[in-house]
């Protein structure tokens, strides 16, 4: 029957702290590590909340960035149903400049996500609606606007209802 290693009362202080985090692992640690293999887990351990303590890993700022994307394009979505809700005349400027803004709100994300799907909508909307350049450019200042901060109701129509 194969034993056991039990771990030295010396390393009680390190268990001390698992104990807190999880006491799964800890009990997984007294039963099947031995003092070598305990020392290499807590250098493991020590080097990864270190790495993970850093200001900003890639990881974690990709990510934050990808999050930021989808909700970006989720704002962007939603001041698009608004404005066929209020299907309102003349507020087209106005729930360009509110998607972008709320998008850009999140982080560089949120504006990436802004931009792309502005550019997008109105690169087809300027081929396939025949509605012209001028139509594009105002909808692109009113998308610029929103992003860079601007408030979006600089374009708000008078008479729009505040639901929106």
């Amino acid at each position: 029957m194969a034993s056991v290693p039990i771990i030295p009362d010396s390393y009680n202080y390190v268990l001390a702290e698992f104990e807190c985090l999880d006491p799964l692992l800890s009990a997984l640690l007294r039963v099947r590590l031995g003092p070598g293999t305990m020392r290499l887990f807590v250098c493991l351990v020590l080097l990864s909340l270190l790495c993970a303590s850093a200001h900003m890993s890639p990881i974690v700022e990709g990510g934050r960035f990808a999050w930021d994307a989808v909700g970006g394009a989720w704002d962007m979505f939603r001041a698009y149903r608004d404005m066929r809700e209020a299907n309102y005349k003349g507020a087209d400027k106005y729930f360009h400049a509110r998607g972008n803004y709320d998008a850009a709100r999140r982080g560089p994300g949120g504006a990436w996500a802004a931009k792309v799907i502005s550019d997008a909508r109105e690169r087809w909307q300027s081929d396939v609606s025949g509605r012209g350049a001028e139509d594009t450019r105002a909808d692109q200042e009113a998308n610029a606007w929103g992003r860079n901060g601007g408030d979006p109701n600089r374009y708000r129509p008078a008479g729009l209802p505040r639901k929106y």
